[in-house]
This record gives C-alpha cells, structure tokens and sequence, in this order.
C-alpha cells in the first residue's frame, strides 16, 4: 500500500495547528451522546400523560429500550469496523447518522414511528462512543489513559446536563418535541468541522501497515508509535474476515479472561447509567415530587458526574485505573442504597449529587481500563465490544426499573437493587488483570 510522504514544510504549521482539533471535536462528539442518554427521560413523563401518547408503563418502557438495543448493535458493530476503515471515517459517519435520525423523532406521529428512529438513531450513537474513547487515547501521550478517558467522558455529563436543564425550560414551553430539534442542530457544525480538521489516528495508520504515513502523524502530534504486530487486514474484499479474525483475539487465551470480567462489569456499569437516567424522574414523582424537581434530581445526578470524573481520571493515574474502578463501583452501591431514605429535598439533592460523584464515573473507568490494556490493532474492536455488552445491562436497566414503576415499588425498591448491581460491578472490576501498567 502507498504511503504519504512527509509533510511539506509551508504546511507543517496548519497540520500542527489541527493536533488541537482531535480531544475538542471527540468531546462534542460525546456531548451529543450524553444528550442522548437523558432526553427521552425527561420526555417520557410528558409522553405518558393523555394528551400526548398516552404511554402506559410498558409502552415507555419499550421506547426506552428499542434505542438502547440500537446502542447495542452500534457498538457492536462499528466499534470493530473502526479498526477496519479508519476512525475519522467511523465516527463522521456515525455523528451525522445519528443527527439526522434525532431530527427525525422531533417529527414522529405515533410511538411506533418514534421506536423506529430511536433504534436507528441508536446504532450511530452506540458507535460514536467507543471510537472517540480510542481515537483520543490514540492522541494522547503514555500514563494518560485514566485522564484522557475521563475527561472526554465529561462532555457525556455535560450533554446530560444541558438536556436535563433545557428540558425543565423547553418542554413546558415548547412541547417534547423541541428537544429532539434542539439535539440534532450542532451537527449542522460538528460534522463540517471533523471533515476538515479530524486527523486519522497513528495507532490505525500503523496497524494497518501505512508505517510511513503513522511515523508523520506521530511526528506532527509529539508522539511516541506503539508497537503492533504485522498489519491487521484492511477494509475491501477482506473486511468481514478481517472483522471476524479482530473480533476472535479478544477471546483467545491471554485475553479471555479480561474480555468476559470487562463485559460483566460493563454491564453492570451502564445498568445503572441507563436506569438511573431514563427512570429518576418517573421514580422521583411517584415518590410524591413534582416534575420540576425531578427532572432537577436528574441534573444534579449529572453535574455530580462530571466533578466525579475530573476526580476519577487523576486518581486512576495515580493508584492504577482497576483499583480506582473497584473503589468507585463500592462506593456508588453505597450511595445508591441512601437514596431509598427519604431526605428533606436538600438532603435529597446531595445524595443525587454523590451518586452521580461514583456511579457514572465507576463506567468509564472501565472504558479507560480497557483503552489502556490493548493494542491499537485491536483497541477500538475492545472499546467496542465492551460498550456493547453494557448496552444489554442499559436495556436490561430500563426494563427492570419500569417493571417496578409499573409495579408500583420502585421508590425504594429501585434504589435497593441499584446499589446490588454496583456491588456486582466492583467484584466484576476485582477480577480484571492489567496487561501492562495502566
């Protein structure tokens, strides 16, 4: 395969300027993401009520779960492709998939139509995640890998945050439907800006076996090539099976045991994402609070994530990504049983706050974990798979939580199992092993 030459020196200048592009536009990229993980949350309270849909307990459940069964299938699937076809071209495309499907469900007739676009707007989304983790780590420099992951993560809780404060001010103004405007609009600039500015990774340019065009990026990004071994087969007549033989290293034996105790713990980890933010409003009601302070309850769970995963990244840096996993995974299973007392609202706003600190942080150390402890050639394909399995613990969340809403026992009853599922998840992270210093 043909190889670039170097860079010309009247262009070194702009192409060291677009370094700085790769950690800005993965974070908005994520941003969107986090729009998604609470958005139907906060309309499904709207959407149950007779004026609208009219959505039973079962039906809202359904709607929550058909877009998480397309995260699932996202993840699964383009987290592999990525390492086949590249990381820019996997997340332009994922980005602008799911932008356009969102714009779509603003303009829904019925529950049906609506499931369908949220499970194919899912399959973008599912992809988005994974390939931003492994491209910014591909961009940032060694022992970094707990920061780098957490920091992104922070536009995930950034997007939850600006839904869950746009949705108390949009929905009673301007209706549900607003908000599925509203999320699809940055596109319009996202995706022109990746085009331009996105550089493809080293890590992929080197698996591939384009050494010459990998060394030039390094050179132009400060950074150090990992090794890898011959190149991985690329897109083309050979993609399935190059899919396929990706797919199989992370069950052969130096890698099996990782691959099932990382999927364990993701699931775990995005059971509780899931639950907690498509189901704490409707719990937060039927606990006897108005609408307004539920979906605030939510916001503060968010706001708690993001102070919890500035945190996270330096301690993870600092004691090793599974040790601090391990402590934020107990921690979480903690605060989540607190949050069955019933607390005066300030209380009540703290203990929200403290969950989010180490319930959603806990996740994506687990990302960062597994970033750190493959090669590039495969890393994505990890990411990938790793999301996927969480995305059944973020459909199995939502249904567990709306069969106790629609038993009516999920105020406390939630918050008891929650808190066994983060149990679950720091034994899931206890029995991970480091493949090399994360």
């Amino acid at each position: 395969m043909s190889t670039a030459p170097p860079s010309p020196a009247g262009t070194r200048g702009t192409r060291a300027r677009a370094a700085g592009w790769v950690a800005p536009l993965c974070w908005v990229a994520v941003l969107l993401d986090g729009f998604d993980l609470v958005v139907v949350g906060t309309v499904i309270p709207t959407l149950r009520t007779p004026e609208e849909w009219g959505l039973s307990g079962t039906g809202a459940t359904a709607v929550i779960t058909v877009g998480l069964l397309g995260m699932m299938v996202g993840a699964l699937t383009i987290g592999t492709l990525t390492d086949l076809v590249g990381r820019r071209t996997a997340l332009i495309g994922a980005v602008a998939a799911f932008s356009l499907l969102t714009l779509l469900c603003a303009f829904a007739p019925n529950a049906a139509v609506f499931g369908v676009l949220r499970f194919l707007a899912g399959i973008g989304l599912g992809g988005c995640l994974p390939t931003a983790i492994a491209m910014v780590n591909e961009f940032t420099r060694a022992g970094r890998s707990g920061r780098a992951t957490t920091t992104i993560m922070t536009g995930y809780h950034v997007g939850a945050v600006a839904t869950a404060a746009l949705a108390i001010v949009v929905i009673p103004s301007l209706g549900w439907r607003a908000m599925f405007v509203i999320g699809a609009l940055p596109a319009l600039a996202l995706v022109p800006l990746m085009v331009r500015h996105l550089p493809e990774s080293a890590g992929y340019l080197l698996a591939q076996g384009r050494r010459a065009e990998a060394e030039e990026v390094a050179r132009r990004h400060g950074l150090a090539l990992e090794s890898t071994p011959a190149a991985a087969p690329h897109a083309g007549a050979e993609g399935a099976a190059g899919a396929a033989a990706t797919v199989r290293t992370l069950f052969t034996a130096g890698r099996l045991r990782n691959t099932v105790a990382i999927g364990a713990t993701s699931f775990m980890g995005l059971l509780l994402v899931y639950g907690l933010n498509n189901w704490l409003p409707t719990i937060m009601r039927e606990a006897g609070y108005d609408l307004g302070d539920s979906l605030a309850f939510l916001l503060v769970l968010n706001v708690g994530a993001i102070v919890g995963l500035l945190v996270a990244g330096t301690v993870a840096d600092r004691v090793g990504i599974r040790a601090a996993g391990i402590a934020w995974f107990a921690s979480g299973a903690l605060f989540l049983a607190l949050l069955s007392v019933r607390l005066p609202t300030a209380g009540l706003y703290a203990m929200c706050f403290l969950t989010g600190c180490f319930v959603f942080s806990a996740q994506v150390l687990v990302y960062a974990f597994v970033s750190a402890n493959h090669p590039p050639q495969v890393r994505a394909t990890a990411l990938g798979w790793s999301a996927g399995a969480g995305r059944i613990g973020a459909i199995v969340g939502p249904v567990v939580t709306g069969a106790l809403v629609t038993a009516g026992v999920a105020f406390p009853w939630g918050f008891y199992v929650f808190a066994v599922v983060g149990v679950l998840g720091a034994l899931g992270m206890s029995l991970t092993r480091s493949a090399r210093p994360a």
